[in-house]
């Protein structure tokens, strides 16, 4: 999508601090981190979101939950715990339209409530 400032990213159009890289999934750090570690996970092909990327492309979903689970296994991020967010949307915060996934860690997150 010519537009989409994650597909120029892929593409290399647009600079990133990449974290991870594989054929399908690119990992990078966020430019305004909400935690200590802040990351974004992408896949290469465009979705809107996870309700797109379900139903046109499902196999992404385990694109991209491979790779998460790869490189928090090898960072060590398992050991204390990380949270794994998607937005749908402007209400949820959505500002990038390419499905993403946030992972954050490093620090004690707030409680969502449960």
């Amino acid at each position: 999508m010519s537009d989409c400032i994650f597909c120029k990213l892929v593409e290399g159009k647009i600079p990133s601090t990449r974290i991870y890289e594989d054929e399908n999934v690119i990992g990078f750090k966020d430019l305004r981190p909400q935690a200590q570690v802040h990351h974004l996970f992408i896949h290469r092909r465009h979705t809107r979101d996870i309700i797109d990327l379900v139903s046109c492309d499902p196999d992404q979903l385990g694109d991209l939950f491979r790779a998460i689970a790869t490189y928090t296994a090898k960072e060590s991020l398992t050991r204390e715990g990380f949270r794994l967010v998607t937005n749908l949307g402007p209400d949820a915060g959505q500002t990038v339209f390419h499905t993403h996934f946030h992972v954050l860690a490093g620090e004690q997150l707030g409680s969502f409530g449960a």
